[in-house]
């Protein structure tokens, strides 16, 4: 679904900036629930306001359940097929493959100068290393971008 809303709402429909759905992003990352509805929630009420957001909510959540609901069925009585199993293994490399393209996508837009980079790294480092909830790298990083763009504004 990422991939799919940056593309739509960025690139095709131009309701936000790269920079927003950013920002969208990492909020949604923090709050309950998915990442992907979370986000068409913030850019929904962004255009309409709160009847934007209800709309975009139920508009990228009814097509899936919907969808899902009439699959379950049908998975449950064919997963223990070999093909089947080998399908869904492709679709997850798939995945994998569009999650990262949305996020090169938003790396060259986000990481913009030397503090950006530094934040980027660490925050990296840090998921890789550390056992912390989102929350905490994204709290980190606001605090982070404040203190140094603070800094730069004092040297200048």
């Amino acid at each position: 679904m990422l991939p799919i809303l940056q593309r739509e709402v960025v690139e095709t429909r131009g309701w936000t900036t790269e920079e927003e759905l950013a920002d969208y992003f990492a909020i949604g990352q923090c709050t309950p629930g998915i990442i992907a509805v979370n986000t068409a929630t913030f850019v929904g009420q962004k255009r309409q306001g709160v009847a934007g957001g209800i709309v975009a909510t139920l508009g990228v959540v009814f097509p899936s359940l919907v969808i899902i609901s009439m699959l379950a069925g049908l998975i449950t009585n064919f997963s223990h097929l070999p093909w089947v199993e080998n399908a869904f293994a492709g679709i997850q490399v798939c995945v994998c493959v569009l999650i990262f393209n949305a996020t090169v996508k938003l790396l060259k837009k986000s990481v913009v100068d030397g503090c950006t980079a530094g934040i980027f790294l660490l925050v990296l480092a840090g998921s890789v290393v550390l056992n912390l909830s989102p929350v905490w790298f994204v709290l980190a990083s606001a605090l982070a971008g404040i203190l140094l763009k603070n800094l730069e504004v004092r040297r200048v």
